[in-house]
């Protein structure tokens, strides 16, 4: 078994595509309002929300522990609503050589499909995937989405 991965899950939500990507894309501080009891804190570290090569450390919570991530903005798509993370600290990297997230929004009809990939590279062949973190962000993408629809 390798030690380069890449998962992938997609969910369908009833908020637009625009105000999802918005969310990543500008505001991802405001998640930790919408579902304080998964994400504890957003915080910016270097640059400004929205800009590629910001710095943000995200305080967050995985079947009951917590866990810190500090990530660059690697990538911002608004034609193709798409952000992409790439992790440069925190406790990803005590696993993972390298680690990429990439959030994608895709209208279809009145609906969305939320797509999650998750690149990664081992430390080693014995670590596992990080099949938990893509369950947490799908279970986080719904917890936004039905933020959204209320609003």
């Amino acid at each position: 078994m390798g030690l380069f991965g890449k998962l992938q899950a997609e969910t369908l939500i009833g908020a637009p595509a625009h105000k999802f990507h918005e969310v990543f894309w500008c505001r991802p501080h405001h998640i930790a309002n919408v579902c304080p009891e998964k994400i504890q804190k957003v915080h910016l570290h270097e640059g400004d929300w929205g800009n590629p090569g910001s710095v943000i450390e995200w305080s967050y919570v995985v079947d009951g522990n917590n866990h810190v991530a500090k990530e660059i903005v690697e990538a911002i798509d608004e034609e193709n609503k798409s952000v992409t993370f790439k992790v440069v600290g925190g406790d990803l990297l005590k696993e993972y050589k390298s680690f990429r997230i990439v959030v994608q929004a895709i209208p279809k009809d009145k609906d969305t499909w939320v797509h999650w990939t998750l690149e990664y590279e081992k430390l080693n062949k014995d670590i596992p995937p990080p099949i938990k973190l893509l369950g947490f962000v799908v279970h986080v993408s719904e917890d936004l989405d039905d933020h959204l629809v209320q609003a």
